[in-house]
């Protein structure tokens, strides 16, 4: 099967079906669902794979700019809570962290599509609830990972009106694709690029959607620019043993091969720094020599060079849009899985940590009434992501989720600098991956990358708190040490006697105890977790909890958080003292409305 790959050709080969001519006269259409002439909003998602902020890739992509970014609201702190692909992807469909969806990890039996299956998932997320309100709903290319060629239909994913996706083993070979389109078998793009094959299925389906006349989904996740990928294994769940797993850098399309020589990743002070940073796995990790810091600029520049592709087809569906006479009514938001490294701190390229570059990543949305050109600073993360396509929907809310919709107005940007949420939870379960050179000192895998991570953002603060799996717990000041170089509770750093305005400890404490409530909230209790320490309502930020008139309470009576023991997934009887959803000072004394 023939597959046209220019983005500007006037007909495009989809599947077994043939669209027509882009520039084709939009036709009046009615919706199905309410009668209505089409009125309710479309939503596009574009989803990328491992596509970094604090590495300059956004300043590479013109078409973002010029489409997105200056006709919309970058959010600056958006951040995604698991930096892993399947759970974050999970995260994003359903509303939920990681520790209340299972599905943890890409590795079977934690993660992958067979997890989500598993869970009831597969019938409880977002296509299924925006199909239940009278969307119509579309996908192209990568959903979740272990989604391959032989488990597809078993069963097939559930809630969308069309669907072609991208499957293992082949979903990371760039040049030797498999698509899985409806209900029929999988078909091979060899030699052809992926994000092309893509790009043409995204606006076959974008045709297809508007033929209806009814308000739809479509949801366009190509798999820049995450590393290229030969890994049989996959087909089978094998995503654990990456010691089988051929890794190299992205490959781009010939089009773009060489653009942009001489880009290198940027040299902050976190860039191979002289000094060890963290703790656990990371802080024993060597000064990269010259020839790895070579071949990661390679790395690099081959990732911006695949990017490419992608912000062809940004370009591409907003022509389209305009085109069909519907863009002013519709959203379109951009983002990604997770983040990307490659060399701070001395890792090799790869995700995995709650570091900035892996956790605080693009969320770029334009839609009606959207600020344009605008930047924010408030607080989202993807747990946001399903609530926010429902309010745009008009569905009502869900009681499960755990997150908040995102404020898409000017008026509700205001308040949200205001009354939003200043913190958000991070998590992670299993192994770190080295996606780049193998060598003695840099193995493929490091364990016990298990931990609980903690993000709080404020006008007077900026901080990183977390704790492992073997209870090493790190501390970092990002507003003095913005590159998080600095872990305030390591013996060998020279810390400060205050942070935040407060003693080091007594900030440690309060946030120990933030970090014990999210570490396994539910609904409500993730968005505002301060409620489950004060149940009298008089704390919503850490500036409050600081207030010395909560001194004993957090001296005496907080619990810390205790890991039993690493584990490869979520198992309950391996993450330590647990947030049981009532007020956890009722469950340390019985005057506890004293401290509140």
């Amino acid at each position: 099967m023939k597959i046209l790959t220019s983005l500007f050709l006037p007909y495009l080969a989809y599947g077994t079906a043939t669209f027509g001519p882009a520039n084709q006269k939009p036709i009046t259409l009615t919706d199905g669902w309410t009668g209505q002439s089409r009125s309710r909003p479309n939503i596009v998602f574009i989803l990328t794979d491992d596509q970094d902020l604090h590495l300059n890739s956004v300043e590479y992509m013109p078409f973002l700019k010029k489409h997105l970014i200056e006709q919309g609201t970058f959010y600056k702190r958006h951040f995604c809570t698991t930096a892993l692909c399947c759970p974050s992807r999970t995260t994003i469909f359903t509303g939920k962290n990681a520790h209340n969806t299972n599905v943890t990890n890409v590795v079977p039996p934690y993660g992958g599509y067979p997890k989500f299956v598993s869970q009831g998932l597969n019938d409880n997320y977002l296509p299924v609830w925006l199909q239940e309100s009278g969307y119509e709903t579309y996908y192209t290319g990568k959903l979740f990972n272990a989604h391959s060629v032989d488990n597809y239909h078993s069963p097939h994913a559930a809630g969308w009106t069309a669907s072609d996706f991208l499957l293992d083993p082949f979903t990371y070979w760039y040049m030797n694709s498999t698509y899985q389109r409806n209900q029929d078998p999988p078909v091979s793009f060899e030699g052809q690029h992926s994000v092309d094959v893509l790009a043409a299925k995204a606006l076959g389906l974008l045709d297809e959607a508007f033929e209806t006349g009814r308000p739809f989904f479509l949801g366009v996740a190509p798999v820049s620019p995450h590393a290229n990928i030969w890994a049989p294994n996959f087909k089978d769940g094998g995503h654990g043993d990456l010691e089988k797993v051929e890794f190299s850098p992205p490959v781009p399309a010939k089009r773009h091969a060489n653009l942009f020589k001489g880009a290198k990743v940027p040299r902050t002070d976190n860039f191979n720094p002289d000094k060890p940073s963290g703790a656990s796995w990371i802080r024993k990790l060597p000064k990269q020599s010259q020839e790895t810091v070579d071949y990661n600029d390679y790395f690099y520049l081959q990732r911006l060079r695949t990017l490419q592709s992608v912000d062809e087809i940004v370009d591409s569906l907003v022509r389209r849009l305009d085109d069909l006479k519907i863009l002013d009514n519709t959203y379109i938001i951009y983002s990604t899985d997770n983040g990307y490294h490659i060399g701070q701190h001395r890792m090799q390229p790869a995700k995995q940590c709650s570091f900035e570059e892996d956790v605080n990543i693009p969320l770029i949305i334009r839609g009606p009434g959207v600020p344009k050109n605008v930047s924010s600073d408030i607080v989202t993360a993807h747990t946001d992501l399903a609530p926010t396509f429902l309010e745009i929907a008009g569905v009502p809310m869900r009681d499960d989720f755990d997150g908040l919709a995102i404020p898409l107005t000017e008026e509700s940007l205001t308040e949200a600098k205001e009354t939003r949420h200043e913190h958000t939870s991070i998590e992670h379960w299993g192994f770190a991956s080295n996606e780049g050179q193998v060598l003695d000192s840099y193995p493929r895998l490091h364990t016990n990358n298990t931990y609980k991570a903690l993000r709080v953002i404020s006008k007077t603060y900026n901080l990183h708190y977390q704790v492992w799996c073997n209870n090493e717990r790190e501390l970092h000041d990002l507003t003095t040490d913005p590159g998080q170089m600095i872990n305030l509770l390591h013996p060998d750093e020279d810390a400060p006697e205050t942070i935040a305005g407060a003693p080091l400890e007594k900030v440690v404490a309060r946030l120990d105890s933030l970090l014990f409530v999210l570490k396994s909230c539910k609904a409500e209790t993730c968005i505002y977790p301060w409620k489950a320490l004060h149940p009298a309502g008089n704390v919503a930020s850490l500036e409050d909890a600081l207030s010395p008139r909560f001194d004993a309470f957090y001296d005496d009576k907080s619990r810390k958080i205790e890991f039993d023991r690493c584990e490869m997934g979520f198992i309950l009887d391996a993450e330590g003292p647990q947030f049981e959803g009532k007020s956890i000072l009722s469950s340390f004394d019985p005057n506890w409305h004293e401290w509140t």
